[in-house]
C-alpha cells in the first residue's frame, strides 16, 4: 500500500466525522488520519485507492483537498 499525503480544509472532528462519511466508503478507517494540529490539516492515507477516489470524497464531504 502506498502512503500519500493531502492537505484538507478540516479544522475540527466534526469536519473529520464529516469526512469519514465519504471517505470511509473508499479507504477503510485505520488506513488513514487527518493531523488537526498540523497548520496544513494533513491527511495521510495508506491506501491502494486512486488519488481521484480520494479527493472525491472529501470533496464531497464539503471539504478542499489537494495532494502534497
Amino acid at each position: 500500500m502506498e502512503e500519500r499525503k493531502f492537505k484538507t480544509s478540516a479544522k475540527c472532528m466534526g469536519c473529520v466525522n464529516a469526512i469519514a462519511e465519504k471517505l470511509d466508503k473508499t479507504v477503510s478507517r485505520e488506513n488513514w488520519s487527518i493531523d488537526l494540529n498540523s497548520p496544513d490539516k494533513i491527511l495521510t492515507v495508506k491506501s491502494d485507492a486512486s488519488d481521484e477516489a480520494i479527493v472525491n470524497a472529501v470533496t464531497e464531504a464539503g471539504f478542499k483537498i489537494e495532494k502534497l
